[in-house]
């Protein structure tokens, strides 16, 4: 059995290094892996296809595009820029203020789209060419779009956490909860960061009072305060329907998207950007779903194959200590991160390290945003850090360099990993709040 395991977890990374779609390499494997236990090709389909079926009746098909739908409606709706402009308002007497009012945004902007690359691309468009013009440096100015995008992926509602929690058969809601505390802590040691470096090179970021768009226009402040609390009020619906028990995630999803819709209309949004909005959702979801389906299959196989206990009992005869053994995930997800995404290094490895961690006492809600901290970082990680080519990609100027993304981003990087290490040092830091509260 234990080389059957082995055999088709070595086909399933043959396939990824051989660029099968992901989805396809699951399904396969899973399906190669089932009938070798079974020998039965007609009870190996059933198993399979009860378990897509079964995948397929929850929540999660409906929270994941609502989720989508509702940070695409506010990032057309314009509400980003007049968020940023806000931030800006708020913070420009700081050092630095341009980067921590970016950072404050990315935050902000997180707890509505749930997706890093969204963020990284938005921020991009508005505050790199602001940056640029109040005459921070490059590298600074791109590093601190990058590296803030990363809170999409940890402030609620994140899709990573959504994926997570279907995996690990955990409350969606309580994992939104967890990562809050760590998610605001990171973003204050990203602003920490942006005032020290403005502190320490001045030629870099200049220490001015940063010029504010609209300001002395009453209706551009009106038009930002209606921009940017909207948003805020997006947030309180939807975090503290949650939070306070009355919204499940699935309702939450839905009420913040009508909210979304309503603000976009109110901003101007018109039939059109509704349409391509919905497309969008549709067009980001759809492969993340199908990923869904064919991860349940894999979970199957690797419960049917006792896998979990086989590559468990693997790493504690490398050590017993559980610190070791932490370690070598932690290696593991830091060397995913450089090639794959962060969604499939989640589908890959969570259903076998998971158990692993529960079996060290770990708590899973800590062990979740640890994961998700660390993967993260792999956004940032070169060669393939899918939010330094997202930057790249959306920021203004064809005199951009990749490697002025990766090095202005590295401070960013060793914050995540730091956060990461101190929620596993520290768990009640993501589950005092859960645990309390709800």
């Amino acid at each position: 059995m234990t080389l059957m395991i082995f055999g088709v977890l070595g086909l399933l990374m043959l396939f990824i290094l051989m660029g099968v779609p992901l989805a396809v390499a699951l399904g396969s494997v899973s399906f190669v892996g089932v009938y070798w236990m079974l020998g039965s090709l007609d009870i190996a389909l059933s198993i399979l296809s009860s378990t897509a079926y079964e995948a397929l009746r929850k929540d999660i098909f409906i929270i994941i595009p609502l989720f989508v739908l509702m940070g695409d409606f506010v990032s057309r709706s314009g509400s980003a820029s007049d968020l940023y402009s806000l931030c800006n308002r708020a913070f420009r007497r700081l050092p630095g203020c341009l980067g921590v009012a970016t950072v404050m945004g990315n935050a902000i902007f997180a707890a509505i789209t749930g997706v890093s690359i969204a963020a990284a691309a938005t921020f991009s468009r508005i505050a790199y060419p602001e940056m640029i013009a109040l005459g921070y440096s490059k590298r600074f100015s791109l590093g601190t779009v990058a590296g803030s995008a990363c809170l999409g992926m940890l402030i609620p509602p994140s899709i990573l956490m959504i994926v997570w929690a279907v995996l690990t058969e955990q409350s969606i809601g309580a994992l939104f909860i967890a990562g809050l505390a760590p998610g605001l802590l990171l973003a204050l040691g990203f602003c920490g960061y942006c005032v020290f470096y403005a502190i320490r090179n001045p030629d870099c970021a200049p220490m001015q009072a940063a010029p504010v768009a609209g300001a002395g226009d009453s209706a551009a402040l009106r038009r930002q305060m209606l921009g940017g609390l909207s948003i805020l009020g997006l947030i309180a619906l939807v975090i503290g329907g949650i939070w306070g028990g009355l919204l499940t995630p699935t309702e939450a999803a839905g009420f913040g998207t009508i909210g979304a819709l309503l603000l976009g209309i109110a901003k101007g949004m018109t039939r059109k950007d509704i349409t391509e909005a919905i497309y969008n959702a549709g067009r980001t979801t759809a492969p993340i779903l199908i990923l869904l389906v064919t991860a349940s299959m894999y979970s199957r196989f690797l419960a049917m194959g006792g896998a979990t206990q086989v590559i468990g009992d693997l790493m504690f005869s490398i050590s017993e200590s559980p610190a070791v053994v932490v370690a070598i995930i932690f290696g593991v997800w830091i060397l995913l991160g450089m090639f794959i995404d962060s969604t499939s290094i989640i589908l890959l490895t969570v259903p076998i390290f998971a158990p692993v961690a529960t079996s060290l006492g770990i708590d899973p809600l800590a062990f979740a945003i640890f994961g998700i901290l660390v993967i993260e970082a792999g956004l940032l990680t070169p060669p393939f850090g899918i939010l330094v080519f997202t930057v790249k990609a959306a920021a203004p100027g064809d005199d951009i360099a990749l490697g002025d993304i990766f090095r202005g981003s590295v401070p960013f990087w060793i914050l995540i990993l730091g956060v990461a290490i101190l929620v596993l040092l520290f768990p009640a830091l993501s589950t005092w709040l859960p645990y309390n509260l709800m």
